[in-house]
């Protein structure tokens, strides 16, 4: 069992890290999937009636996709700063 936990927290621990400090790869999920999945994961534990292990469970998944979520605005971040910095270069730019 240690080692099934070992695995999944290195999983988590290195998704979307290239290791070569270049850009992390882009996350399985879309960013409204895993939004959606959050959301019911939440809900879900709101409602409580829950075990422990599922409430753990639901948990460790629910930090799993907010990471993914994070990952997606980060990089959406990063693109638009790109577009604003390319925008000041240029004088016929829209914005």
């Amino acid at each position: 069992m240690a080692t099934d936990t070992t695995t999944e927290d290195t999983t988590e621990d290195t998704a979307g890290d290239t290791g070569e400090g270049g850009p992390a790869a882009e996350p399985a999920l879309g960013y409204e999937e895993a939004r959606e999945e959050l959301d019911s994961v939440v809900r879900r534990l709101e409602s409580g009636g829950l075990t422990l292990k599922e409430s753990l469970a639901l948990w460790e998944r629910g930090e799993e996709l907010a990471r993914v979520c994070e990952q997606w605005l980060e990089g959406a971040r990063a693109r638009l700063a790109a577009a604003v910095e390319d925008a000041g270069n240029d004088p016929d730019a829209p914005f």
